[in-house]
């Protein structure tokens, strides 16, 4: 049984002749008596206040109240907006506000396919869609209704994806202003920066609100990613539409770009100016490299157990083999990070780390000791032979825990599984 159900009435042309109410008070009778019980959101999508356009004129025809009408559309939510995009996030949010997955979705013939193209672009894999037919049967041609249509050429979907993504840059940031970290050791040849989560539009609490990764277990899909992204861009500097992510695997791999794209990878390198490049961080540690003498940059997502396996030096080497850079030339960044405060690791686990220095672990005959990634890292970078004074230890907010500071950043440890991402990315000016 669904746990919301939405019907769709949005853009319907309907005449005011009293057999059309009659008809659709008894079609919602019919659907609130079989789903009341079950589901949890009952609404109604229209276009207009639940006011309908009459046939042959643009005149807006309030619908008359006089048999009940009125009072069972009270017992529906109804959400009216100018746009089908507007409408279907502001039932998203609604939706997400109760933690529903299990959706229905009644729809007049002649929109299925336009929903479902809407609705693949607003809603991951967290969500349950099923669909029905709206049956409104009625004589003497008082609504009018074309068969269904069960293709969306390209050129429909480019609208549709427009169309919300209009919608979406209309959003006012939520949870303050967009604040970018840098690092006074980086140059300005390089744009370059570490997210908070302030200034996006994602709404979930644990992805709120400059969340930049979706995935198809959390509720935020790209297109909402993206908007967060171009916002990012806009205040950084940096083309939206040329930036990288690392595809996460917790291991060493570096993709030198230019070269074939790994399947997987915790570092990129480039020395192309105009390109973005950026590591995901949620607990685990966004890194950033520059080079100004060779103009070559690099970025590494750095978990505990890549942090073992020496992703950070990993990226260096590559910088090094690739671009003719030299370690003595590469700074280094370190983003805000889970701290030894609140990270810990099973006894065996943590032991890899007091192997590598007794003080990057902390109580290390409990069953979970406390664990310094940071300091760690810091130490492989040392050893690789980065100078100590070309690894960021200044800026203050770099060195802040990420599950201690909810309000600046996104945390795995924190918040479980549906946690939010901040970035670390650097590009060359063009």
């Amino acid at each position: 049984m669904a746990e919301a159900v939405l019907i769709d009435l949005f853009g319907m042309k309907l005449n005011s002749q009293k057999n059309y109410h009659q008809t659709l008070l008894k079609t919602l009778n019919a659907i609130r008596y079989h789903h009341a019980a079950k589901a949890k959101f009952l609404c109604i999508m229209c276009c207009s206040n639940i006011s309908c356009q009459r046939d042959g004129d643009h005149d807006n025809y309030e619908l008359e109240t006089s048999n009940g009408l009125s009072t069972l559309l009270g017992e529906f939510e109804n959400v009216s907006n100018p746009s089908t995009a507007a409408s279907l996030y502001t039932i998203k949010q609604k939706i997400d506000e109760r933690n529903l997955s299990s959706i229905k979705v009644i729809v007049p013939t002649h929109r299925k396919t336009l929903m479902k193209a809407f609705i693949d672009l607003l809603f991951t894999d967290v969500y349950n869609f099923e669909f029905e037919d709206l049956q409104l049967t009625l004589r003497g041609g008082l609504l009018k209704q074309s068969t269904e249509i069960n293709m969306i050429t390209a050129q429909e979907l480019e609208a549709i994806q427009n169309e919300i993504e209009t919608h979406l840059r209309s959003l006012p940031a939520l949870n303050g202003e967009l604040t970018i970290i840098t690092s006074p050791l980086i140059p300005d040849i390089f744009i370059h920066g570490f997210t908070t989560r302030t200034g996006g539009i994602s709404y979930i609490p644990t992805l709120s609100s400059l969340n930049l990764f979706s995935s198809s277990k959390r509720r935020d899909p790209k297109i909402v990613v993206q908007e967060n992204l171009r916002r990012l861009g806009s205040a950084a500097g940096f083309n939206a539409k040329k930036f990288y992510r690392i595809k996460t695997d917790h291991a060493n791999d570096v993709w030198v770009m230019g070269r074939t794209e790994p399947e997987s990878y915790d570092g990129i390198t480039t020395n192309e100016r105009g390109v973005t490049i950026a590591a995901l961080g949620a607990d685990c540690i966004p890194i950033v490299f520059a080079d100004p003498v060779k103009k070559a940059c690099g970025v590494a997502h750095s978990g505990w157990r890549g942090t073992l396996l020496g992703i950070a030096m990993a990226t260096v080497n590559a910088m090094v083999a690739e671009y003719g850079c030299s370690v003595e030339d590469i700074i280094v960044a370190l983003g805000p990070s889970v701290g030894p405060c609140c990270f810990t690791l099973p006894r065996e686990s943590a032991k890899a780390f007091h192997n590598l220095d007794p003080e990057c672990v902390r109580l290390l005959d409990s069953p979970d000791p406390y664990v310094d990634i940071r300091k760690a890292t810091r130490i492989l970078l040392e050893r690789g032979g980065i100078p100590p004074q070309n690894i960021e230890n200044q800026k203050q907010d770099l060195n802040l825990c990420t599950s201690c500071n909810p309000d600046k950043f996104f945390s795995h440890v924190r918040d479980g599984l549906n946690f939010g991402t901040q970035i670390g990315f650097i590009s060359i000016r063009e």
